[in-house]
């Protein structure tokens, strides 16, 4: 049996060492490595890699030199990033990488993730860095794909006690997944799974709507519409994983407008339509951005708010954001090649959007269904239903029109 193939990043003009000793464990557990230099301005320390820089370079079609010469560190980190995207590509590729695993300070975590996300589901990928912490972004460090992130506690600067039992642990843990995880299979014949969208806001009506589902043999994959969740579910969609979705919550879509940490990209709410599969959209709170406690703008301070938990504070739409919304839905959706179905419930968009609740407001919610059924394709249904968006009735409804229309699909 041939062993499994770790590849291993890192910037060797700083963290030969530390790069060393987790080669030398992961080599200890039977594992063979590949030892990538994302280093740009040094030589390693103590050690040889298998891929040294200057070669890691030549992937994103430039030279070490090139980017030494590059004139500030953010656009020679932006060129080696290119470089050992292209490279982990073409490793995985070729059948020599099974797992990967960096480890590395901001510069050298950013570049090591950048490398693992453009790895299918189900590939390890291990990430350790001191910057796994506190408040920074991990959009950089993980984005739509499952990568463990480790908080190093030390910096990586030194084989003391503390680093080596972390990185001891993380040898473990890569010969565990290498050992008994797998890929991400293609869906078994027969299958036919459902991609739905979820916030708390939204959770008993898509408990509802799931086994409503299951009733009909359709499984549901739940993707959290947090900013990364509908993004990712556009991605697996696109990789053939769903034979339809269900975007109950799409959040995901206003947050980019006001900044909120939802935001789930310019293209949210277009990759499904262009991919011709089935879909049922439902305005699932729209009406609310969501930000980190204590960061809400100025600019919003004077609207409703909500305090969702402790961590979490939810700001109203405007009524012109609202007939923004209705624009923008009617724009993304009419452009779908496949079957599109609007399912719509008039009495609350979210928990705090009820009668007498700080997000109730009837009128701008009707107008964001009359500025989409104004402008949005003819042919495209749209129905509204005199429920709450989770009230579990109403994530039956919106399984029905699911049904209905894979039904029709295949009549």
């Amino acid at each position: 049996m041939m062993e499994k193939t770790v590849v291993v990043i890192g910037t060797l003009d700083t963290k030969g060492p530390e790069i060393a000793y987790l080669r030398d464990r992961l080599q200890s557990f039977g594992l063979d490595t590949i030892v990538i230099d994302s280093g740009i301005l040094g030589e390693p320390l103590d050690i040889v890699p298998d891929i040294d820089h200057a070669e890691t370079a030549t992937y994103g079609g430039t030279t070490i030199e090139a980017l030494q010469a590059a004139g500030s560190r953010g656009k020679a980190v932006r060129g080696m990033r290119a470089a050992l995207k292209k490279l982990t590509v073409k490793l995985y590729a070729d059948g020599r990488l099974d797992a990967i695993v960096c480890m590395g300070g901001a510069e050298g975590a950013v570049m090591g993730a950048a490398a693992m996300m453009v790895l299918p589901v189900g590939v390890p990928k291990v990430l350790v860095s001191p910057i796994a912490s506190g408040y920074h972004f991990f959009e950089p460090l993980v984005g739509t794909r499952d990568m463990m992130v480790v908080h190093s506690v030390v910096d990586i600067l030194g084989l003391n006690p503390i680093a080596c039992t972390i990185f001891d642990n993380v040898a473990a843990a890569i010969k565990g997944m290498v050992g008994y995880g797998h890929d991400l299979p293609a869906p078994e014949p027969g299958k036919r799974y459902v991609a739905l969208t979820m916030l708390g806001n939204t959770t008993t009506a898509v408990m509802a709507a799931k086994d409503h589902l299951a009733a009909r043999g359709f499984e549901s994959v739940i993707f959290h519409s947090n900013g990364v969740g509908g993004p990712a579910m556009e991605e697996l969609a696109a990789e053939g994983q769903f034979t339809g979705v269900i975007d109950f919550t799409t959040n995901e879509v206003y947050d980019p407008l006001v900044g909120g940490i939802h935001d789930g990209g310019a293209h949210r709410l277009e990759v499904v339509g262009s991919l011709g599969l089935p879909q049922v959209i439902v305005p699932g709170c729209i009406d609310f951005s969501v930000w980190n406690a204590g960061t809400v703008p100025e600019s919003l301070k004077g609207r409703p708010q909500y305090d969702h938990n402790p961590e979490y504070v939810l700001v109203r739409t405007s009524r012109d954001e609202m007939e923004e919304l209705g624009h923008i839905f009617a724009r993304k959706l009419s452009a779908a090649t496949g079957p599109v179905r609007i399912v719509i419930p008039t009495r609350g968009l979210s928990i705090p959007n009820v009668p007498g609740g700080p997000f109730w407001d009837p009128e701008s919610d009707a107008l964001f269904r009359e500025t989409l059924l104004r402008t949005v394709r003819r042919d495209i249904p749209v129905t509204t239903h005199a429920r709450h968006v989770n009230d579990p009735e109403f994530g039956r409804t919106v399984a029905d029109q699911f049904i209905d229309m894979m039904e029709e699909s295949t009549s």
